[in-house]
């Protein structure tokens, strides 16, 4: 049943196009027809050339949009290796500030250095001047002393120098009373030994740092060796 309805409704639509194309002709005629049909070719033709021209315009503005995305991708590659090429940059510039900074603080460190060894130089030379002043007191008093005192200088090893004294024991007068002297690092005078020893030598040695006279500190001296003596002879 579904098939014969469908043939039949086939079949009465092909009836009404041919009573519609009959219609058609009575009303327009072969010629207006003709001319529509004709006008119907030209717009297709029409139509089929913006198409085409249409077409080509979209095909070259797919090409054009292709080539903006190539640009667009090359000109963020650009900016991303400039973006990385300022960071270096910027590292850098932070590495060299830091190099400069080190290259200062190396710069002051060396110029203290150098002050501090100024400073050194010329305490140095301070007391250098003051021993050699010390000794060259030592050598004037030392005609005087042999002279007077019947003493003897010695210079023996590491810069020391030995006081021998003699006459002292009226029972034996070559008999030696001595004492040696150096000049410590702080540039004061010191008794490193004493023969025969004496308990007042550490109370003289004070004292001639206080003072600075020597011809007393010697002096004293042997007049400390010259009471023992005389306390050993009684």
């Amino acid at each position: 049943m579904p098939d014969t309805k469908t043939e039949d409704e086939i079949i009465s639509l092909e009836r009404e196009m041919k009573e519609f194309w009959t219609k058609l002709k009575s009303v327009y005629g072969s010629e207006q027809i003709s001319q529509s049909l004709a006008l119907k070719d030209s717009c297709k033709e029409s139509i089929k050339v913006l198409s085409e021209k249409w077409s080509k315009k979209l095909k070259e503005e797919d090409l054009m949009i292709d080539k903006i995305n190539e640009y667009s991708s090359e000109i963020l590659c650009q900016s991303q290796r400039a973006s990385e090429t300022q960071e270096r940059l910027t590292e850098i510039k932070s590495s060299l500030n830091q190099e400069k900074e080190k290259n200062k603080d190396l710069t002051d460190s060396i110029q203290e250095l150098k002050e501090e060894c100024e400073k050194k130089k010329e305490i140095i030379s301070s007391k250098s001047k003051a021993a050699e002043e010390r000794v060259e007191r030592l050598c004037l008093c030392k005609k005087l002393f042999e002279e007077r005192l019947g003493l003897e200088i010695r210079r023996i090893h590491n810069e020391q120098l030995q006081f021998i004294f003699r006459h002292i024991d009226h029972k034996d007068p070559d008999k030696p009373y001595l004492f040696t002297l150096s000049i410590n690092e702080q540039g004061d005078y010191e008794v490193t030994s004493c023969t025969p020893p004496l308990d007042c030598i550490e109370e003289f040695q004070l004292k001639v740092r206080e003072t600075n006279n020597f011809s007393a500190f010697v002096a004293n001296i042997r007049k400390a060796f010259v009471d023992l003596s005389h306390k050993q002879s009684a």
